[in-house]
């Protein structure tokens, strides 16, 4: 996947970096100025990791791969529409990071025991404790511990990332004070202005958390739908985050415009998936925390191309709604899903129906679980669609988009890279 391919395009570029600074001999442990380069280049990495999962910057990018119009190349629209793996750039300079600040540690302890002086014991700790913070992130954010103990994960993702940016600034402030330089000399380092720019970009969105009240209407056990108010409409396909708890536990759900369209009313789907979702359906809640802005979903690449198949399954027809109801590209529907009318109520169903007439409705209740592939794969060739979007579980998503793409089909889905 594209998103791989980042992740070594990221590493080779750090790989090469470190090359020619040891080909040229211009760093090696033991210089204050090697120091500084040094660790400039991991704060390099881990600023634009930080920045680039950013929900302005994510916006963004969105904005700009679909730009393209419709009327260029295929192959040109296919790879654009790639966007949303920008995931990958965020593990690459993360790994990336985290290895140079191990670098960074192994060549202050060099410094401070070949050239006592240069660097104080306080240095030496709060690096060493910031680089232990970046280890236990990496090894928590691997995908089979992030599977296993994903609210652990986000934990510490979270808590350790704060506590990091709170030692790098510690950190700062102590290689000033040790040299005997004064503010000027703070500001002008260009470890504070890249601190900066990751602090702003982590903080923001926090600046912007607000409780909103909600209406929760059950159409049955397994699904709640949840309308929400909120000073302006969301954008068309945008997800939102929201939580109980705000500092322990946030989960993204898909924005979906409300019937009546009451300024900034929207809907959120949320079926049973977990331990989260089965409280919040058997208690819905009358209030919910949410954080940011709105932000592009996977399924905004739709408007790369000219006719386009939308497959969902479950609640995927959450994200998949809001664009049937935008008509923003000419579409065509097939929802798999248990008794639909029984499951998410008469009311969305129709509204289904309203935005897609010839849509295909398969009831897994009446006709069992279907070939997703070969469903899809029907569907598109009758349709005559350029692309196909894919939202369901991970294994209905990779086994829909890996086998079309096979065939020579653009088609996208979400990748579960957060």
């Amino acid at each position: 996947m594209p998103y791989h391919r980042l992740i070594v395009l990221v590493v080779v570029a750090n790989l090469a970096v470190g090359w020619h600074a040891v080909a040229s001999g211009s760093w090696w442990a033991g210089q204050a100025t090697a120091l500084t380069s040094i660790e400039i280049v991991a704060l390099v990495n881990v600023t634009l990791a930080v920045v680039v999962r950013q929900q302005w910057i994510v916006n963004a990018l969105f904005w700009l791969a679909t730009r393209a119009p419709t009327t260029w190349p295929l192959p040109v629209r296919w790879a654009l529409a790639k966007i949303y793996h920008f995931g990958g750039l965020h593990v690459g300079l993360a790994a990336s990071g985290t290895t140079w600040y191990l670098v960074f540690v192994v060549s202050l302890m060099y410094d401070h025991l070949h050239h006592r002086g240069h660097v104080s014991v306080p240095n030496l700790v709060v690096s060493g404790a910031l680089v232990t913070l970046f280890v236990v992130m990496s090894i928590l954010a691997l995908p089979p511990m992030r599977a296993k103990a994903h609210d652990t994960f986000e934990i510490t993702h979270r808590f350790c990332g704060w506590a990091a940016l709170a030692l790098a600034w510690i950190n700062i402030v102590l290689f000033v004070t040790t040299r005997h330089r004064g503010a000027f000399a703070l500001l002008t380092t260009p470890t504070v202005w890249l601190l900066t720019v990751a602090t702003v970009s982590v903080a923001l969105p926090w600046l912007l958390l607000r409780k909103v009240r909600v209406d929760t209407e059950q159409p049955s056990a397994h699904v709640a739908v949840v309308n929400l108010d909120g000073p302006n409409q969301p954008l068309i396909g945008s997800t939102q985050m929201v939580s109980r708890r705000p500092l322990l536990e946030w989960h993204s759900f898909a924005n979906i415009s409300a019937p009546e369209e009451a300024p900034g009313s929207h809907r959120m789907v949320v079926s049973r998936a977990g331990d989260w979702t089965a409280e919040f359906i058997d208690n819905p809640p009358t209030h919910l925390w949410v954080r940011g802005m709105p932000t592009a979903g996977m399924a905004n690449v739709a408007r790369l191309f000219q006719k386009v198949l939308f497959v969902a399954t479950g609640s995927g027809i959450g994200p998949v709604l809001a664009h049937l109801l935008a008509g923003e590209v000419s579409s065509h529907l097939v929802w798999v899903t248990r008794n639909p009318r029984r499951t998410y109520g008469g009311a969305l169903v129709d509204e289904v129906l309203a935005a897609q007439p010839d849509a295909i409705i398969w009831d897994t209740d009446a006709y069992g679980k279907p070939d997703m592939l070969r469903l899809a794969y029907g569907a598109y060739a009758t349709f005559g669609a350029e692309a196909v979007v894919c939202v369901a579980n991970k294994k209905v998503t990779w086994q829909v988009v890996h086998g079309l793409e096979l065939v020579g089909i653009p088609a996208y889905g979400p990748i579960w890279d957060a």
